[in-house]
């Protein structure tokens, strides 16, 4: 058993991965900030621990961080405010990855999407714009620690059943629908894939299974 924390934990994605986590017999903390979400959370077999991660210091960040093996961050502003966007995807997010380091926590499995880049190509007057560059700047900095890190690039989340099937590296036109279930059974699956450390992984739902998807990534 590893335990695991999540940052983000009442997202969709979290709360399907923590239930996977659990039920691999993992110890599971799911940070979140508000206490209100904490019943969602245990009923996934995760134990709640709020923490607003936006107003946060790195100490306090770290000290949270302590004693887990493994850190998955799918926290998100949910867009509509700039200010915000770049306070929680960029400037929490990476000090989130200082804190991991810190604490002695080595694996880092970031959420991110399908595209994300510097060059991400959305205009500057675009609502998407602060997100593509708030990640864009977090997955950089991230790719520049030490730490064993791996950024998932899903394609535009569904609420579809998650078939445990993907694509690897599709092509970034034509909407690359991922299910947020199958993100979560990614996420769950790298976790267990040390050899995914160090790789950036875009995928979106396809016919392969996940494990035979990403064991073709790693030999």
């Amino acid at each position: 058993m590893t335990r695991i924390a999540i940052i983000g934990g009442h997202g969709k994605v979290a709360l399907r991965l923590s239930t996977l986590l659990a039920d691999e017999g993992h110890s599971v903390t799911s940070f979140i900030r508000n206490p209100e979400h904490a019943a969602d959370v245990e009923q996934t077999g995760a134990a709640p621990s709020v923490l607003d991660v936006e107003n946060s210091t790195t100490a306090a960040l770290a000290e949270a961080l302590k004693g887990h093996d493994a850190v998955v961050w799918s926290a998100g502003a949910g867009g509509g405010n700039p200010a915000r966007t770049y306070a929680v995807d960029r400037d929490a997010a990476i000090r989130s990855m200082d804190a991991a380091a810190q604490a002695g926590v080595d694996r880092y499995v970031m959420v991110s999407y399908l595209g994300a880049a510097r060059n991400h190509g959305v205009p500057q007057d675009h609502s998407f714009f602060p997100y593509a560059e708030a990640k864009a700047a977090a997955d950089a900095y991230l790719r520049e620690t030490s730490l064993a890190w791996t950024i998932l690039g899903p394609g535009s989340l569904t609420d579809k059943p998650g078939s445990g099937r993907i694509e690897v590296d599709p092509p970034r036109e034509g909407g690359a629908e991922t299910s947020r279930a199958n993100t979560a059974i990614v996420a769950a699956a790298v976790l267990d894939l040390p050899e995914t450390a160090g790789r950036t992984i875009e995928f979106r739902d396809g016919t392969l299974p996940v494990a035979a998807a990403l064991g073709g990534l790693t030999r």
